[in-house]
C-alpha cells in the first residue's frame, strides 16, 4: 500500500507539464511501478502459500526471493529493468526529475535493505555488474542533461546493490552519498536552467561560481579523491576484495571509468568551449532563485566529506 500509495502520488507532478512528452512518462512509470508492486504481492503471496506467515523477512524458499529480488530492482530502474527510467526524466521537468531520482529510490531501497540477509547474492552481483556498465555506455552519447543524470541513477544503484548481501551499512553510506550528489547536480541544473549540454557550455558566462562548483560535484559523481563519491567506491572495493572477490572489483572499477568519462566530457564542456556567437542576446536573463543556501551546503557536503571518513567507519 506505500509503495503504491508513493507511486499515485508523484503522477499529478509528472503530469503538471501539460505536454505529451510528460504524459508519456507519467504512463510508462505507472505502468512500470504497478508491475512491480504486483510482482511483490505475488512474491509475498507465494511465501504465505508455502510457509504460512505474510512476513517478508523469513523467506526460506528461493522462487519468491528472486520475484521480490526482480520486483525490487524494477522499482529502482536496476539494469536489465533500466529502460524505463531515461525516458520518463526525460518528460520531466527538473523538479519532477529530482524527487524521482532521489526521494522515490528511498522505499524500495529501504525494503530491498530489509530483506538483504536472504535475497539472491549471485543474481544480485550479476545486476549490479551490468547495472554500471550499461550506466557508463549509455551516457556516454548523450546530450541531455536528464538522461545523462539518469544513466548515472542506474550505475550509481549497481554500486549500491553490489555490496548489499555483504555490508548492508555500506549501501546506506552509498545511497545518503548518491542523494548529496544528485540534489547538488539537479539543483545547480535548475538555477543554471541548463538542460543539454549546449546550454551548459554558456553556464560560465552566467554564474562561474557555481560552473565551477558544478565541476567538482561531476568529479564527485565520477568518484574521483579527494572528493565524496571517492569515499564508498573505495569502501566497497575494499569489501569486495575481503570477500576474495577480486576480479569482479577490478571489473567494477574498470566499469566506473565508462562513468567518469562523461562526467569529464562535462566538465570540459562547462569549463573550456564556449558558444559560437558571444553576443549578450544568446544569455538568458539570471533569475532570482529561492535555493541560495541549499546549494552551498549541497555542494560542500558533495566535496569535502571525504575527511570524516574514520568517523562514518566507526558509526558503522
Amino acid at each position: 500500500m506505500g509503495l503504491e500509495i508513493n507511486t499515485l502520488a508523484i503522477i499529478p507532478l509528472m503530469t503538471k507539464m501539460h505536454h505529451p512528452r510528460a504524459a508519456e512518462s507519467a504512463t510508462k512509470y505507472f505502468l512500470t511501478q504497478a508491475t512491480a508492486s504486483a510482482l511483490i504481492l505475488f512474491s509475498t503471496t507465494i511465501n504465505a502459500w508455502m510457509t504460512g506467515e505474510w512476513t517478508i523477512m523469513n523467506m526460506t524458499n528461493q522462487i519468491p526471493t528472486v520475484i521480490l529480488t526482480l520486483a525490487l530492482a524494477i522499482k529502482l530502474g536496476v539494469a536489465p529493468f533500466h529502460l524505463w527510467l531515461p525516458d520518463v526524466l526525460q518528460g520531466l521537468n527538473m523538479l519532477t526529475c529530482l524527487i524521482l531520482s532521489t526521494w522515490q529510490k528511498l522505499a524500495p531501497m529501504a525494503l530491498m535493505m530489509l530483506t538483504s540477509h536472504q535475497l539472491n547474492t549471485n543474481l544480485l552481483i550479476v545486476m549490479a555488474l551490468m547495472s554500471t556498465i550499461i550506466g557508463g555506455w549509455g551516457g556516454l552519447n548523450q546530450t541531455q542533461m536528464r538522461k545523462i543524470m539518469a544513466y548515472s541513477s542506474i550505475a550509481h544503484l549497481g554500486w549500491m546493490i553490489l555490496v548489499i548481501s555483504f555490508a548492508p551499512s555500506l549501501t546506506l553510506l552509498n545511497l545518503l552519498i548518491y542523494l548529496v550528489l544528485t540534489s547538488s547536480m539537479f539543483l545547480m541544473l535548475m538555477t543554471l536552467n541548463s538542460t543539454n549540454t549546449n546550454k551548459l557550455s554558456i553556464s560560465w558566462l552566467k554564474t562561474p561560481t557555481l560552473a565551477a562548483s558544478m565541476m567538482v560535484t561531476l568529479m564527485a559523481l565520477g568518484g574521483l579523491p579527494p572528493t565524496s563519491g571517492f569515499l564508498p567506491k573505495w569502501l566497497i572495493l575494499q569489501e569486495m576484495t575481503k570477500q576474495h572477490l577480486g576480479a569482479l572489483s577490478a571489473l567494477m572499477a574498470m566499469s566506473a571509468l565508462l562513468s567518469l568519462f562523461f562526467y569529464i566530457r562535462l566538465s570540459y564542456t562547462i569549463s573550456m568551449t564556449s558558444p559560437p556567437n558571444i553576443s549578450n542576446s544568446s544569455l538568458t536573463w539570471r533569475k532570482k532563485k529561492n535555493l541560495t543556501y541549499v546549494i552551498p551546503i549541497l555542494i560542500t557536503m558533495s566535496a569535502a566529506m571525504m575527511p570524516i571518513t574514520p568517523t562514518l567507519l566507526l558509526l558503522n
